[in-house]
């Protein structure tokens, strides 16, 4: 680049600075902090439903192109080829053209929001969009709302940044973006808003819901004025439900929870496996050869499987079949229910096979999927072996909100989101069962869901607790006093004295000549022979120096040191690093006046 065009670049760049202050002044003075995020909530909603737009469309349009001449009727070698060539392509992208990592999009938005102000980078508007439609559009047995949420949440991120908005606000539209996201490329804006709430964790305040619910409803009618009104997958509920069906119902709900619990569980096990392997083209090998023989083998793993969810719904099971090696006219019901088994178990593998290899793309769509074939399953096998005449159809709808609410912890959005993807509204006491009974299966054994559990083990998890949600927003490093005059274990009283004339702290660290920590000396337990000048040169360091009560390790989180005070009792207590040596002192005072500070700062006006 020239040395001219630099400075077009920059002078551009001040000018167009200048106008964003001189902006921001005239807004605070004529528009309403309040009405203004109203405004901002809107933009960022458009701005989510055109990018949830994109993705369906790239999606359908490379998926179209490249199966279009598939043949129904038996196997398509090409399902070998297109998944692995789709991965290789969003790997290089990922690696060499972003050279960032932007796997688990709900899972960043989250440690965002816990740890990085709720700010994600640009280039987060769009690089997950277009490396999540090459992955699935190939053929990646992933979702595209990962991906979206991660777009929204961005979008809403660099609007936040761009108006300057507080962290309070950030947060909040950052939220908007991720809830618009959902609304968009499902037309259902009661799920985003919910999703924002279940899944992230947010606070729904008088000052939260109106921007939420502006940002979904905007990003829905975008998608509704492009693609009209129809439900994303079609159903017409032909046989109504009745309560003698609800044990029954029960029954599902707890089938569905330990459906959440295996896929979480193998999920889990399978990114394990995938990170142990250091070079991406291993990581290509393995997981592509997976997911190409799964696909051959089982077509509805292709992709989003959205059109086997249609099937199932529609009640045609054994349209699954087709295109697959296992098809034959005189296939019976029994081999499609034993195909459709084999499904709800291996889609899991096909999934972390894809973002294991280095592909792009969501937990969402797959959940949905699983439960889907869990629901049909348990009503064939119901209906086979005790001819209970259940509605294959219907326990299929229900199946999808049961896995979708165990594996992410989210109820109420499992519940709305069925409901507004199908138009299954008279369905909605069995949907509230099942959501509900696989919601406390799964929480019996895994107290966080598939995206939040990880941070949660390292303790940067923001939750609704509002304790702590501000402990977390807390960094040891802004607690952490090192204004304290060390001493020396050899040190006598007099030369311990002068030290404290020097001091306007009542605590001093104990050093070795390596800097480790070796006790702690109390003002206030020497303050009886500090003036006895008899024992200035007899009294030493290591005869009055006290073992602290507790240490705290470089990088623990404030819960736990938070837990540690209480347990000791202590008002003061010392930090070391892995080694053991001195860092400074964390006060309880200290960290009290932190939260009250942070807890004004993230709170409502």
């Amino acid at each position: 680049m020239s040395e001219t065009s630099t400075g077009h670049i920059a002078y551009r760049s001040r000018r167009f600075n200048r106008w964003m202050l001189n902006f921001l002044r005239w807004r605070q003075h004529h528009i309403k902090e309040k009405n203004f995020v109203l405004i901002l909530a809107l933009i960022v909603g458009v701005l989510c439903g055109f990018a949830a737009m994109l993705l369906k469309f790239l999606i359908h349009t490379i998926a179209n192109f490249l199966t279009s001449d598939f043949s129904q009727e038996g196997g398509n070698y090409l399902f070998f080829v297109y998944p692995v060539i789709g991965i290789i392509l969003a790997g290089i992208y990922v690696r060499h053209i972003l050279k960032d990592n932007i796997s688990h999009g709900v899972t960043r938005v989250l440690q965002a929001i816990s740890q990085n102000k709720s700010r994600l980078k640009a280039h987060n508007m769009y690089s997950s969009l277009f490396a999540s439609s090459i992955t699935i559009g190939f053929g990646g047995s992933v979702g595209a709302e990962g991906p979206i949420v991660y777009t929204g949440a961005a979008i809403g991120s660099q609007i936040g940044s761009l108006f300057r908005m507080s962290p309070r606000i950030l947060m909040m539209l950052v939220g908007c973006g991720a809830a618009a996201g959902i609304a968009g490329i499902f037309k259902a804006p009661i799920a985003g808003m919910l999703f924002t709430l279940e899944v992230l964790m947010l606070d729904l305040t008088a000052a939260s819901v109106m921007p939420l619910m502006i940002a979904s409803i905007s990003a829905a009618t975008v998608a509704y004025t492009f693609h009209g009104y129809d439900f994303e997958f079609f159903f017409v509920q032909s046989e109504s439900f009745v309560t003698n069906r609800i044990p029954m119902v029960i029954l599902l709900g707890i089938v569905c929870g330990f459906a959440s619990l295996y896929f979480t569980r193998v999920m889990n096990a399978m990114e394990n496996m995938f990170s142990k392997l250091k070079n991406p083209w291993l990581k290509v090998l393995v997981g592509g050869s997976i997911l190409s023989a799964l696909v051959f083998l089982f077509p509805p793993l292709y992709g989003e499987g959205y059109g086997d969810i249609i099937d199932l719904l529609s009640g045609d099971p054994s349209a699954i079949v087709r295109a697959s090696v296992f098809y034959d006219e005189s296939t019976s019901i029994n081999a499609v229910a034993l195909f459709i088994l084999a499904i709800i178990l291996l889609k899991v593998f096909a999934t972390s096979a894809t973002n294991g290899a280095g592909g792009v793309g969501g937990t969402f769509a797959p959940s949905l999927f699983v439960g889907c074939f869990t629901g049909f399953l348990v009503a064939y096998v119901g209906n086979d072996l005790f001819d209970l005449g259940l509605s294959t159809k219907n326990f299929a709808l229900m199946g999808m909100a049961g896995v979708m609410s165990g594996v992410m912890h989210a109820p109420l959005m499992a519940i709305f989101l069925t409901a507004e993807l199908t138009g299954g509204y008279n369905l909605f006491l069995p949907l509230l069962i099942v959501s509900t009974i696989a919601y406390g299966t799964i929480k019996f054994f895994e107290p966080y869901s598939i995206y939040s559990m990880r941070l949660a083990q390292r303790g940067e998890l923001l939750t609704h607790h509002k304790d702590k949600a501000v402990l977390t927003l807390l960094k040891m490093d802004s607690v952490v006093e090192t204004d304290f005059l060390p001493v020396k274990p050899e040190m006598c009283l007099k030369e311990v004295c002068d030290v404290i004339a020097k001091s306007s702290r009542n605590l001093f660290p104990v050093l070795a000549d390596d800097g480790v920590l070796i006790g702690v000396v109390y003002l206030d337990e020497i303050r009886n022979i500090m003036f006895r000048p008899d024992l200035y040169r007899r009294m030493y360091v290591d005869k009055f120096m006290t073992i602290p009560a507790a240490k705290i390790a470089v990088g623990q989180s404030m819960e736990s040191i938070m837990k540690t005070f209480d347990q000791t009792g202590a008002w003061n207590l010392p930090v070391v690093d892995e080694q053991g040596r001195y860092v400074g002192f964390i006060s309880k005072s200290k960290v009290f006046n932190s939260y009250r500070r942070v807890l004004r700062h993230y709170s409502d006006d």
